[in-house]
């Protein structure tokens, strides 16, 4: 059985529209203007226990609202989802002891307390056992390098060393799905890359089920080997990363490492140049006509080294959203 199951998943929210000015307002007392916007629109995935998938898009594709009601947040207006064989908006104690919705915008520590006091504040609400709360707190602390950071009230500690702390408040009783909302968000280099190195190890030595969203391209780049694309509400690519290549781009780039100089021009006739600052020069070039390109190189060119590439993940994704706006 999957841990995680969504079958044709839509919410609606009603948005209240007001004219400007006083008239306006009166009016409003009378009759009230209201839209209907769709934030998942017939959505429908299955992930299993273990698996560590991203959820990227744009703003507004869906994503957080996707996870709120699959931690119980929110009701959908229609259809079915199932969370660890449990309805995740019927709330039941059960439930909520096995996962975990870790947002990074919204805190979950106490401001002017340190954070091991928000720690034993959950110890409490789980029902945690003294040995087991010690042990946990141990792992985590020591995982996510914040042993020395536990006695500091939370205000004085950075944005990065934060986010460390909410992780460990979220996972001190050891859930087994784990939501991760834009968990990097305005983290520096060098904290992104213990956040996503963390997470790595938490979901393979707890074979913990994570969903993951996230505007950087890394963290999905280096987590995340099967992503769920959404846009506008719906699923638009459910699969291997590796795959959106095929499927999304058009093109592939070429890399000519060149023997001898040659004009510009000469590659402007073969596609889109890129790069010319010899002897490197690259071009992009549909996909269609790659074979019979990379033929006509070869045989048109001095060259010493050719070599054929997709484009950046990345770069796919955020074309496809551009034209879609």
């Amino acid at each position: 059985m999957a841990a995680i199951s969504v079958k044709n998943l839509s919410k609606s929210f009603r948005l209240y529209q007001k004219e400007p000015g006083l008239s306006g307002s009166i009016k409003s007392l009378f009759h009230r203007k209201f839209t209907e916007t769709k934030a998942v629109d017939n959505i429908s995935f299955d992930i299993n226990e273990g698996e560590l998938v991203g959820f990227i898009g744009p703003n507004g594709a869906g994503k957080t609202t996707t996870l709120k009601i699959l931690s119980g947040l929110l009701h959908p207006t229609s259809g079915q989802a199932s969370v660890l064989g449990f309805v995740p908006w019927q709330r039941k104690q059960a439930f909520q002891r096995q996962f975990a919705l870790v947002m990074g915008q919204k805190n979950q520590l106490w401001w002017d307390l340190p954070a091991q006091e928000s720690f034993l504040l959950n110890k409490e609400i789980y029902e945690i056992s003294d040995s087991q709360y010690k042990k946990t707190i141990s792992k985590l602390s020591r995982m996510l390098e914040i042993e020395d950071l536990l006695k500091i009230p939370v205000r004085k500690l950075s944005l990065g060393q934060r986010m460390k702390a909410e992780l460990v408040c979220a996972l001190l009783h050891s859930p087994k799905v784990l939501l991760l909302d834009e968990p990097s968000i305005g983290l520096d280099v060098i904290a992104q890359e213990k956040m996503r190195q963390f997470v790595k190890n938490y979901n393979q030595e707890f074979n913990s089920t994570i969903i993951l969203t996230s505007h950087y391209m890394g963290d999905v780049l280096r987590l995340c080997r099967r992503v769920i694309v959404l846009n506008e509400g719906e699923i638009i690519f459910d699969g291997p990363l590796e795959k959106i290549s095929a499927k999304y781009s058009k093109e592939k780039l070429f890399k000519i490492q060149l023997e001898s100089q040659i004009p510009k021009e000469e590659f402007e006739k073969l596609g889109k140049v890129g790069q010319y600052e010899l002897p490197l020069v690259t071009i992009t070039i549909p996909r269609n006509e790659a074979t019979e390109k990379a033929s006509l190189i070869l045989d048109k060119f001095p060259i010493s080294d050719l070599t054929i590439e997709e484009p950046a993940i990345e770069d796919i994704i955020r074309h496809f959203f551009e034209r879609k706006k």
